[in-house]
């Protein structure tokens, strides 16, 4: 059994919430944006540290498992990751011991940690991250995975900060920033579309995280109710 972090995996532990719903539009709203070409290959980043954006990605992952897309989770944070204490598992192997290894991609994966959700760790922190993420290894990998799942999503470093995330991003047919809201400098938030945009990342949007619910009104939070098999009934203000 997987023990998940009670607080952060929200739409698992608490599917009918308002902010798991959240989640579901925000899924809804990557399925649009790949109308003509689908995304199979998502990066979620941010400006800067303690954003959210491991706590977004981790949603987003079940989310989309829970509407039976088989998915791939990878933290490509090698200097600060945090996917592993989500899930709540061990890091002692991971997608490090993956790329400077001859093995098979599957036994460094952790099957089903969500139903329809495998999760790929960091592993073993490097010396050399950059150097890693943008090897023949890791493109090769990438491009093995794409046969096996139908979302792949990529947590990274923050964009300003290291050129991991624009390493990655190359990876990726979409990229999404996430922003704290009122704590990332919008300077900062441009610094990292202006990085992105230099190396032809698809950003598709922002979420915006750590809204003031009481700042914004009551009428602008819309919320849904659920019957006990899940299926939504009701739609209030």
């Amino acid at each position: 059994m997987i023990m998940l972090e009670k607080n952060t995996i929200i739409t698992h532990n608490n599917p009918k919430s308002p902010v798991s719903e959240a989640y579901r539009v925000l899924r809804t709203n990557i399925q649009f944006s790949g109308v003509d070409k689908p995304l199979k290959t998502i990066l979620v980043t941010s400006a800067g540290p303690m954003e959210g954006k491991t706590t977004t990605i981790a949603n987003l992952a079940v989310i989309f498992a829970q509407c039976g897309s088989k998915v791939l989770l990878i933290d490509t944070d090698l200097r600060r990751p945090m996917l592993h204490k989500v899930f709540m598992l061990l890091n002692e192997k991971g997608l490090t011991n993956l790329l400077t290894s001859q093995k098979d991609y599957v036994s460094f994966i952790r099957h089903d940690v969500v139903n329809n959700l495998d999760v790929l760790t960091s592993g073993t922190i490097p010396p050399n991250p950059s150097e890693l993420l943008s090897s023949n290894a890791m493109k090769s990998f990438i491009e093995k995975v794409k046969n096996n799942y139908d979302i792949i999503l990529m947590d990274s470093p923050p964009v300003v900060s290291v050129t991991d995330a624009s390493i990655i991003s190359t990876y990726a047919d979409a990229t999404i920033l996430v922003v704290k809201s009122g704590k990332t400098e919008i300077e900062a938030v441009k610094r990292a579309k202006e990085l992105l945009e230099k190396i032809n990342a698809n950003i598709i949007g922002v979420v915006l995280n750590n809204i003031d619910k009481k700042a914004i009104g009551s009428n602008y939070y819309p919320y849904y109710y659920y019957s006990d098999d899940g299926k939504k009934k009701k739609k209030r203000n």
